[in-house]
């Protein structure tokens, strides 16, 4: 009876993972990739723009806290590096920003002089994918040189005393 009891559990918590994975399904994107959030060695602009960002992504900060921070700010505060009136702050050193607006979004590091030497990141967040829309496949192309002549139609021949039936498209 435990066992039955051990294996519904773990069906159950299979299927639970999977449904999760399903619904958030998100990429992750590690800012920095290996070297992380930090001031020296990285161009956030060039990193950011060979990624694309959609509602649903993760943004993964990872920093010594006894040095730097990550500070959300408006578009205004980013270009003037001023991290005084943020959207948000994030502290831990290991911080996971989910994204969920299409738009742009900007991060600063809130430590005086960071940002004016390159420790901020701007990124547009595009709306959540739909999936993969399927393209109307095209019907068969005929060039002129390669269709047959038009024979006549046998509707045309009038040399018959059969009755003449033409078809016409039923009504929907």
């Amino acid at each position: 009876m435990a066992l039955m009891k051990g294996k519904s559990f773990f069906t159950s918590l299979l299927i639970l993972v999977a449904l999760l994975g399903v619904a958030v399904g998100g990429t992750v994107h590690k800012v920095g990739d290996a070297n992380g959030w930090t001031m020296m060695g990285v161009g956030y602009e060039a990193w950011a723009s060979s990624r694309t960002f959609q509602v649903g992504d993760s943004l993964v900060f990872e920093y010594n806290n006894e040095f730097h921070d990550v500070t959300q700010v408006t578009p205004h505060d980013f270009e003037l590096c001023d991290p005084s009136k943020p959207l948000a702050r994030y502290q831990t050193g290991s911080d996971t920003v989910t994204l969920t607006k299409p738009g742009f979004q900007h991060f600063i590091c809130g430590v005086p002089g960071h940002c004016d030497i390159g420790q901020k990141l701007d990124i547009l967040v595009f709306p959540a994918s739909l999936g993969p829309v399927a393209a109307p496949v095209p019907g068969p192309v005929r060039s002129p040189s390669s269709s047959p002549s038009p024979s006549p139609s046998p509707l045309a021949d009038s040399s018959t005393n059969a009755p003449q039936y033409q078809m016409s498209p039923s009504p929907l």
